[in-house]
């Protein structure tokens, strides 16, 4: 952890960096689901396309958006990599934001596209063959699933990987929930099925999608990351020795995985010293991994001017 301290304007700044909560590398895993996941799109495709079954159509559209999705998430992952620049300050970390949300907005075309089709479809009911459905739907179910796994370990630190492995773990589901409707049409003859159950996977991907794009949403505005209680920094920041207020708090992500944090403290008894600020900040990283943290320490209300803190 590095300390600079500078006066400005009368005012003592503290400036440390934390530790990167950035991930370990996941592309080989990527590269691994984009590839096995393009090869099972093509198979559904084909079998939704000889077979006439909406649900595996709709499902391999999914899985589709689900591809791209992965490569804009790994695309946002490396672009997040990249250090900082004369021009780029924070470097281009809020890639990985960018491309959550690019594929929470994705996610919603293709739903309304299956949407369209099904109901198309639930009017005029058309036979399909139950035992390929279940066939193709079972693959997906491995394939899913193993790509789900490949981002499992990655799922708590980013949310970009966590969007990844979810959609796989949701997607495995809709897989498991063909097979079912392939059984029910065998068992019953009820053709109507297909595009009901496509309907089913359309809501299912919506529940998943819009949690997504709320959180994205939230990281584009600033918003304080989930999981970190702006009160309790707040509380944390005024129980500390020498420090009578605290204002201008401001938490906010500098990407997926790293969170910055700006504060005034108001110390009537002065500057605390290097050591201290290099000790609060490793503390705010370790309770509430904010990793980022700039202090500036004020000597009273005069010190901070109106014009200035309005």
């Amino acid at each position: 952890m590095i300390g600079h301290h500078h006066d400005h304007d009368g005012h003592d700044h503290g400036h440390i960096h934390g530790h990167s909560h950035a991930p370990a590398s996941f592309g080989r895993a990527f590269a691994i689901g984009i590839t096995i996941n393009l090869a099972y799109v093509a198979v559904e495709a084909v079998a939704g396309l000889a077979t006439g079954s909406m649900a595996l159509l709709a499902d391999a559209g999914h899985n589709l958006s689900d591809v791209l999705g992965l490569a804009v998430a790994w695309a946002g992952l490396k672009l997040a990599q990249r250090p900082p620049s004369p021009r780029f300050t924070y470097g281009l970390k809020r890639s990985g934001i960018l491309a959550a949300l690019f594929n929470g907005v994705l996610l919603l075309l293709a739903c309304g596209a299956i949407a369209v089709e099904a109901l198309r479809r639930l009017a005029d009911p058309q036979p399909v063959p139950g035992t390929v459905i279940m066939a193709v739907a079972a693959g997906g179910i491995v394939v899913n699933g193993v790509t789900a796994w490949l981002f499992a370990r990655g799922r708590k630190g980013d949310v970009n990987i966590r969007g990844a492995w979810l959609h796989m773990l949701a997607d495995a589901g809709v897989s498991a929930a063909v097979v079912v409707s392939g059984f029910i049409i065998l068992q019953t003859g009820m053709h109507w099925i297909d595009p009901a159950l496509s309907l089913v996977v359309v809501a299912v991907i919506l529940a998943g999608t819009w949690g997504l794009l709320r959180q994205s949403v939230a990281l584009a505005l600033d918003a304080v990351p989930e999981g970190i209680d702006a009160t309790a920094v707040a509380d944390f920041l005024k129980a500390q020795p020498g420090v009578a207020t605290v204002h201008h708090l401001h938490i906010w992500p500098m990407g997926t995985t790293d969170t910055a944090l700006t504060v005034h403290l108001v110390m009537p008894r002065g500057h605390p010293g290097d050591a201290v600020l290099s000790g609060l900040a490793h503390d705010l990283e370790h309770r509430f991994g904010i990793g980022h943290v700039t202090i500036q320490v004020e000597i009273g209300a005069a010190a901070c001017a109106a014009a200035a803190c309005a």
